[in-house]
């Protein structure tokens, strides 16, 4: 081993190698390109690290002048980047190198400038170091080693064609070590294009996964998901904790929960900027903060030295999920715990995912709100603080305490202080219990309390928004809350007396159930104006009786359906023909049946889509001009169909002179006229056949742009007559 390698994992504190940094410090494996599967918190970083030293050393010591980057570090997220880079900066300090990182949400301009000052080892995301590639910023003529990080993940998130493309830029003569937790078909594919003749190395233990963690799922009722989480945390109080969950909403409304319940939390997911999540995960480590709420951005390669607890809120989407997750906790030989939080409908889904990961399970209930105060009664009595001598700076405090107050007080006071540092447990309900549905009388809702709330109707803001979000924030029951009257602007609430001290206790001082809804307390009811409605009608009661409805007799048609004996009957008589009707017209042929044509009727033409006339049937419709269609005994058209009114008492040529002559001017003298852009003066003959309108085929009618000539062989109209000029 390099001595400036070996005298760093001496400072760190190092007395021995993992399994897999000892497979992969073999000698004989100094100039192979490696394909490593390994578990989460086995040291992989510091593998790899060491792995690629004689290969970037050589026989030196120590590194050179920084110039061009001489090995690629590629990780699927940003902070498992920026943990990789830190790992090295302690392993290769010694050594005189220099680690450049380029990850998504830094400044590009800050990146392009330390590649221009030079780098021995640059650490990046895929999307970045391709973006940088493209635009010139760093040449990767020189890079001796290239390692990719958790290379399932970077092939789940959709980074193959980004790999491919950078493994295409770097030397053929480069090594390629890629480390995964499992090694897929994807994997395989990738190592057998890019990898020339690459040793498998494989510590992972087929038998039982993460030894060190002990993995608990939590059976709990459907509503108390969030209040479990409360008591685990408050259980075991571990000094950094992780909450899971499945999307940034969930994140956001668990971290105001907690932060409501005195918790020292923080929230970390992609919604986030990088400077926001760096400054998260440096709150964790600095003890600043001792929840972190997040997606499965974090649950691959963050490693916090003092993380004792992860809790999945949220079941994951797979196994390699859970393992990943609950690989924050138990590493590199430290004890921690993993519990899921498992609702009754999905402990089928709990149940595939632990067998598919081959974990031994303790299946059990959360702990309660007496377990809670047992384990901080043992925790107050196993305080070393009893043990401890009195400050020189407090004895005259203790002197004057221990004077004044008796050992009960003094006891009584600790207690209470004590306590005071964290949040109260809660009251489970039992996961198998089933909601009672009991009838509540409205009227009689008892002694209450109104609050008035920042968000009404506008904001959407209804009682059935309201209701279960005070449930579930505000540490109440349904019974706990009566009217809720929602305003345009402001919602009222009204809360049982006896539940206000939990309300106010579960939303803390500022009184906020949610990011931009606050809860004021009101000294009285509101006055919510006048109540409209419709004006009272008396008792409620059963309609006054109006006694039976009288019989009707049944239609004919119904007669025939219903009755056997109508149907028997005879059918009735024809209905007797009218005085002024002829012989012809007295019986007629009942029509056909809807949908039906009637047999005798010829078929319709495919071309006019009319039916042909009987041979010696007159048209109808308009007869020609000079002929009456009428027959002057009968009054009755050539269909049989009776005369209209105005076509009456006219006599024989069609219509009357006086109805076909125009009054002086043009305009018609009764409605149905023809119109003055119809009109033909007295002297214009009548062409035979149909009479001529506007079509477009005459081009005599066509529009003339201004400035040309109008028909062939006739000059363009000027003067007063001419057409006006088109303005464009």
């Amino acid at each position: 081993m390099i001595q400036t390698i070996a005298d760093a994992l001496a400072a760190q504190g190092y007395d021995a190698l993992t399994p897999v940094q000892e497979a992969v410090t073999d000698p004989s494996l100094e100039d192979r390109d490696l394909l490593v599967s390994a578990q989460t918190g086995s040291g992989k970083t510091v593998a790899f690290g060491m792995a690629i030293a004689p290969t970037l050393l050589g026989d030196a010591p120590k590194f050179g002048p920084a110039g061009a980057p001489l090995a690629l570090v590629i990780a699927p997220t940003r902070e498992l980047a920026m943990q990789v880079a830190r790992e090295f900066g302690w392993l290769y300090g010694p050594a005189g190198a220099v680690v450049t990182t380029c990850v998504g949400g830094m400044d590009t301009r800050t990146e392009r400038r330390a590649l221009d000052r030079g780098a021995h080892v640059v650490v990046a995301t895929p999307g970045r170091l391709c973006d940088h590639i493209k635009r010139g910023n760093i040449d990767l003529g020189d890079i001796r080693a290239v390692v990719l990080d958790e290379a399932d993940e970077m092939l789940d998130l959709g980074f193959s064609e980004d790999l491919e493309f950078i493994l295409t830029e770097t030397p053929q003569t480069r090594r390629t070590l890629m480390f995964s937790a499992t090694v897929p078909q994807g994997i395989a594919k990738l190592a057998e294009k890019y990898q020339d003749n690459a040793e498998r190395v494989s510590v992972v233990s087929q038998d039982k996964q993460h030894a060190d963690i002990e993995y608990r799922a939590l059976t709990v009722h459907p509503r108390d998901t969030e209040n479990a989480i409360l008591n685990i945390l408050r259980f075991y109080e571990a000094k950094n904790a992780i909450v899971f969950c499945n999307t940034r909403a969930a994140v956001a409304r668990l971290t105001t929960r907690l932060t409501n319940r005195n918790f020292s939390v923080v929230a970390l997911s992609g919604e986030l900027t990088q400077s926001e999540r760096t400054n998260a995960l440096q709150a964790l480590r600095d003890g600043r903060a001792r929840v972190c709420v997040a997606t499965d951005v974090a649950a691959r390669g963050i490693d916090l030295p003092n993380l004792e607890l992860v809790i999945h809120a949220d079941l994951p989407t797979g196994s390699d999920t859970l393992l990943h997750r609950s690989g924050r906790t138990g590493r590199a030989g430290r004890k921690g715990v993993s519990a899921l939080i498992v609702p009754p409908k999905a402990t089928g889904k709990a149940k595939r995912l632990l067998k598919w990961a081959k974990l031994d399970v303790e299946w059990a209930a959360p702990p309660s709100a007496a377990e809670v105060n047992k384990a901080d009664e043992e925790r107050l009595l196993g305080d070393p603080a009893w043990d401890a001598p009195v400050p020189e700076d407090a004895a005259e405090i203790v002197a004057t305490l221990a004077e004044r107050y008796s050992a009960e007080q003094l006891a009584t006071a600790f207690v209470s202080l004590f306590r005071a540092r964290g949040s109260a447990p809660e009251e489970l309900s039992d996961p198998g219990q089933r909601p009672e549905r009991e009838e509540r009388d409205h009227r009689a809702f008892g002694p209450s309390v109104w609050f008035k709330v920042s968000v009404g109707r506008e904001d959407g803001a209804g009682p059935r928004t309201l209701l279960p979000m005070l449930c579930r924030v505000g540490d109440l029951g349904r019974d706990d809350l009566g009217a809720i009257r929602a305003m345009p602007r402001h919602s009222y609430v009204e809360v049982a007396e006896s539940a206000v001290s939990r309300l106010q206790e579960a939303l803390g001082p500022d009184m906020q159930a949610e990011e931009g809804v606050v809860l004021t307390k009101l000294d009285s009811k509101p006055d919510f104006g006048p109540q409209g409605g419709r004006p009272d009608r008396g008792p409620k009661g059963p309609r006054p009786d109006r006694g039976p409805k009288p019989d009707r007799a049944p239609r004919p048609q119904e007669a025939k359906a219903f009755d056997p004996d109508a149907a028997a009957a005879p059918p009735a008589k024809p209905r007797a023909p009218r005085d002024d009707a002829p012989a012809a017209t007295q019986i007629r042929k009942p029509a056909p049946a809807k949908g039906k044509r009637d047999a005798t009727r010829p078929p319709k033409s495919h071309k006019t889509d009319r039916t042909p006339m009987k041979p010696g049937a007159k048209p109808k419709g308009k007869a020609p001009y000079g002929e009456a269609r009428t027959d002057a005994a009968t009054q009755r058209t050539g269909d049989g169909k009776p005369k209209p009114a105005w076509k009456k008492d006219r006599p024989e040529g069609g219509k009357p002179a006086e109805a076909r002559r125009k009054p002086e001017g043009g305009k018609p003298a009764k409605s149905g006229a023809k119109p003055v852009w119809k009109k033909s003066g007295p002297d214009t003959p009548k062409a035979e056949g149909k009479p001529k309108f506007n079509r477009a085929a005459d081009t005599s009618k066509r529009f003339v742009p201004p400035g040309k000539s109008g028909k062939p062989g006739k000059p363009a109209a000027r003067g007063g007559n001419a057409p006006p000029k088109r303005k464009d």
